[in-house]
């Protein structure tokens, strides 16, 4: 009976201690460049536009056993943005849009993680253009692990929709521009 009992206790402190292991923070890797901020919108309904902002920081922690416990919480320079034509990239940083004279930063940061299946809904406040707004990302693990330099390492994507005129950009782009998708990709490196 002792040795079922000892058998026990060890086994449910190497169950805490393995959940406990796995809760973790995460800086994202921007010094080698495994994370972007992209998105997306419509040119008058016939192409896409991508663009990305090249500057951002940020970071998340990733517990497996409790998604209620994750955060994330990104920082973007919006006057990095660049949508690869540099004149269209000054009228977005403009009163038009974006306003970076007056909103240098752009921020995420979430209020709730769920698992649905093998995917995460991630709900947090964006603040954009000096609106702060809830927004939801569909977001999926790549893959999480060690790494060759002694680290350790999760990577995640993400994607979500943002209505422009929530966040006061309303300069007229056409019906089929109302709307930006949003592609993040994320790697980061454990604390």
């Amino acid at each position: 009976m002792l040795k079922k009992t000892l058998l026990a206790v060890a086994a449910a402190g190497l169950l805490s201690a393995s959940l406990t292991a796995s809760a973790a923070d995460y800086k994202f890797d921007k010094e080698g460049q495994h994370a972007f901020v992209q998105f997306r919108i419509q040119h008058l309904g016939y192409s896409w536009l991508y663009g990305t902002f090249k500057d951002f920081d940020g970071s998340f922690t990733f517990d497996e056993a409790n998604p209620a416990a994750d955060k994330v919480n990104v920082t973007i320079n919006t006057n990095s943005l660049d949508t690869n034509h540099a004149e269209r990239d000054k009228h977005l940083r403009s009163a038009d849009f974006l306003n970076t004279g007056k909103f240098p930063q752009a921020t995420f940061a979430s209020t709730a993680v769920k698992k649905e299946g093998k995917d995460y809904k991630i709900t947090g406040d964006l603040t954009l253009n000096g609106v702060t707004k809830p927004v939801t990302l569909d977001a999926k693990l790549i893959g999480e692990g060690k790494d060759p330099w002694g680290g350790y390492r999760a990577g995640f994507e993400a994607s979500g929709e943002i209505v422009l005129k929530e966040f006061n950009i309303s300069k007229d782009l056409g019906p089929a521009s109302q709307k930006a998708e949003l592609i993040i990709s994320v790697e980061g490196v454990r604390k």
